[in-house]
């Protein structure tokens, strides 16, 4: 692509050299960078990516975005040993910029789809997950983008994070339109809209679904946690639609300066979209949903807000209300969450996701309002490394007041110690409590304790990892499932 027609998609500040050059590609890591090709310097939170314009340049790059006016060279361009000349570009925001130049570089994918983004804290992973089936379902090609796996149409490509860096995000939309998709799903996290990484996409509905306690170790204050939440609504086009969630405090926050369409969904509230339990079990519920029964393979109130969220965004995109419930009363729970394994002793585990205070209490009261009377809750959880400390003891307060045998574990400790995490987890419960609390490590020896106490009828619930299928530790990412765990003991 000419630079001239790339840089059509940002407003540089200042361009030093020439624009009618060929780009061969685009990259922000320095180590990928080759002859012909543009880098984007960014400033990260551990590295500043204008240290390496130098070796860029040295490499052949043809030209370099850059936010920093140090960095410009002095005699306005810099010559390679082959005699060919590095243009520089100034611009505010290179995160930015990156976005945007990524969406050019790809053709605009996310143009050509109907788009639709779902934040919050919880429920994301459900929400584009089932609306990726529905929709598929119903006919239509489709693709997802999510913290478990990403789809294009049926091809399964692996989730490195729950979104993708701008210039592997929208190589992902060109794939799915490229295979006939008309539908993208995605999962927009707090960390992608602050880094811009959707800067450029064109969103045609933003779906919310509720704010806890989660990611301060990165916003800093739950203040800039939501108001990042609410800047992909801020965004959203007139054509657009939002579909928010009334029941949560935030709800009404998200939207109060969208200009498209908004509907709300509430199990409590008056809105636009309904529902009530009418019964429930560990293998279902029945939903009276605007008026309109249907029973559902996912349990929990808070799945009933996860459906209502995707019914609403499901009659928002066109589709048939009847044929909408038929395809919802067929959607299996989304892996690693409020999954069930039954155990042939009679017990129950249950393996969820759930990693926040406001998650782990979800999961359990669901679990208290299903089980027999008089049988226990035996919960194992662990918080994760390098991550927000002050949750932690909330973790374990709630834990221990909704279970009957509460068992602390390690989780991810990534590059803290094991032992340090348990004792931020072990600050939030008094001395009683910690007498009957059981605190083990090693977490496969904490889901086979769980699995040895637990007797007929009793409930195990093994929270934090849900999907994940490792552990990491000290930077080494080990093989480590909690379903082949609990399995073990079955």
């Amino acid at each position: 692509m000419i630079l001239r027609d790339l840089l059509s998609a940002i407003e540089p500040i200042e361009v030093v050299g020439r624009t009618d050059i060929e780009i061969s590609g685009l990259h922000f890591d320095s180590r990928k960078v080759g002859q012909g090709d543009l880098f984007v310097a960014q400033v990260g939170t551990a590295v500043d990516g204008h240290t390496f314009i130098d070796g860029c340049v040295a490499k052949g790059a043809s030209a370099v975005v850059l936010s920093d006016k140090r960095y410009l060279p002095d005699n306005g361009q810099w010559t390679m040993d082959n005699g060919q000349n590095t243009t520089f570009i100034l611009v505010e925001n290179t995160d930015k910029a990156l976005g945007l130049l990524a969406s050019k570089w790809f053709g605009e994918p996310s143009k050509a789809l109907t788009l639709v983004g779902v934040t919050g804290t919880n429920g994301k992973t459900t929400i584009a997950t089932l609306l990726y089936k529905l929709v598929r379902a119903l006919g239509h090609k489709a693709g997802l983008l999510s913290t478990v796996v990403n789809y294009i149409e049926d091809e399964t490509v692996p989730a490195t994070h729950t979104t993708p860096d701008a210039i592997e995000l929208n190589g992902l939309l060109r794939r799915m339109v490229d295979a006939g998709c008309a539908y993208a799903f995605m999962e927009v996290s707090s960390h992608a809209i602050a880094q811009e990484r959707i800067a450029g996409l064109d969103f045609d509905g933003a779906l919310f679904t509720n704010l806890t306690r989660d990611h301060i170790d990165y916003h800093k204050t739950f203040d800039n946690y939501r108001d990042t939440k609410k800047r992909l609504f801020d965004g959203l086009k007139k054509t657009a639609f939002a579909v928010t969630n009334k029941d949560d405090k935030n709800g009404l926050v998200m939207t109060q300066n969208c200009k498209a369409e908004v509907k709300t969904y509430s199990t409590r509230a008056l809105a636009d979209y309904k529902a009530q339990i009418l019964e429930e079990g560990f293998e279902g519920m029945m939903l009276n949903v605007n008026g309109k029964e249907v029973f559902v393979p996912l349990v929990g109130r808070f799945n009933v807000s996860n459906l209502l969220c995707i019914y609403g965004a499901a009659l928002c995109l066109g589709f048939e209300e009847l044929e909408v419930l038929r395809v919802l009363s067929t959607l299996k729970p989304v892996n690693g969450r409020f999954e069930t394994i039954r155990s042939d002793k009679g017990w129950t585990a249950i393996v969820d996701y759930a990693h926040t205070p406001d998650a782990v209490d979800n999961v359990i009261q669901t679990i208290r309002e299903i089980k027999k009377e008089g049988a226990r809750l035996i919960t194992v959880v662990g918080c994760g490394g390098n991550r927000d400390k002050g949750k932690r003891p909330m973790m374990a307060q709630i834990a221990k007041k909704g279970s009957e045998q509460l068992i602390l574990t390690s989780d991810n400790p990534r590059d803290e110690e094991p032992k340090d995490i348990l004792k931020d987890m072990t600050d939030g419960l008094t001395a009683e409590e910690l007498r009957s609390t059981l605190v083990i490590e090693d977490r496969a020896v904490a889901i086979q304790t769980a699995c040895t106490l637990a007797q007929k009828d009793d409930v195990i619930l093994i929270a934090g990892k849900g999907h994940e299928d490792y552990q990491i530790i000290k930077g080494v990412k080990y093989h480590f499932d909690d379903h082949e765990e609990v399995r073990k003991y079955c």
